[in-house]
């Protein structure tokens, strides 16, 4: 009897300390004008308004759209959720939600193989224009280290992150976009300020690897120095193997904008 007790003692203590290391991102809604987005917001355990923290951006891949405010998170739990990342990369991290009925980038699809094209001059999406307004609102917080705000994205969040960097070249000191695209000719805006690493899978046929390629050669041509990375046998969810990879948040974390 006193062992079944002290067995139930146990387990509840358990599941108690399982719900206690939860690390659970605020739920918060960004208004400008008559629009809103949705975004969840970690804060650094501990946090302190007198101090100053690193930010991250990230943006999700197109399946991870909707209006729960919650699905944004279906990847990188296992990466910014990690008790280990959240306790050794103290900072606070961003993870916007695109509606059904739009997404992160501009660009146009079609039937061919290639089966993305991306404008050189068209407008932002909707959504991106409200990540541009939110992020220039969360800067400004006295809480922000500005100096080391970074950017990562997979899949349509890398289209849209490729396109911030074109927008906002001066933000960002890093960015980490997996399985993305651009155009080519945005790097000239951003290649020689912002350190970008490009990550994709070999046998991608979602978002064809060349789109990587043109940009990582466009950011040298540019006067950039990108880290380059292919997986080899890997296919669209190349993000697996960079949320894997213990290099992900220390190269990003190892950059302090000028």
């Amino acid at each position: 009897m006193m062992r079944l007790q002290l067995l139930i003692c146990s387990m509840i203590l358990f599941f108690f300390s399982c719900d206690e290391e939860k690390i659970i991102p605020e739920y918060e809604t960004f208004k400008y004008e008559n629009s809103h987005l949705n975004y969840r917001i970690l804060y650094p355990k501990d946090f302190d308004e007198t101090k100053t923290y690193p930010l991250i951006l990230f943006l999700h891949g197109i399946g991870e759209r909707g209006n729960d405010n919650e699905l944004q998170l279906t990847y990188v739990d296992k990466v910014f959720l990690n008790p280990e990342n959240y306790n050794n990369y103290k900072s606070i991290v961003v993870f916007p939600q695109a509606p059904l009925d739009d997404n992160w980038s501009s660009r146009l699809l079609t039937k061919n193989e290639i089966r993305q094209v991306f404008p050189e001059n068209e407008k932002p999406t909707k959504s991106l224009q409200m990540v541009i307004k939110l992020m220039d609102s969360i800067v400004k917080e006295d809480f922000i280290e500005n100096k080391r705000v970074y950017l990562s994205g997979l899949s349509n969040g890398a289209m849209g992150s490729f396109e911030l960097l074109k927008h906002r070249p001066d933000m960002f000191a890093s960015a980490v976009l997996i399985c993305g695209g651009g155009n080519p000719l945005w790097a000239s805006e951003f290649a020689k300020k912002t350190p970008v690493w490009i990550a994709h899978g070999s046998k991608d046929r979602v978002v064809h690897p060349n789109f990587s390629l043109k940009m990582a050669e466009a950011i040298i041509k540019d006067g950039g120095n990108p880290k380059i990375t292919f997986y080899e046998d890997v296919f669209h969810d190349s993000w697996v193997n960079v949320f894997h990879d213990p290099n992900y948040l220390e190269w990003m974390f190892s950059f302090t904008k000028n």
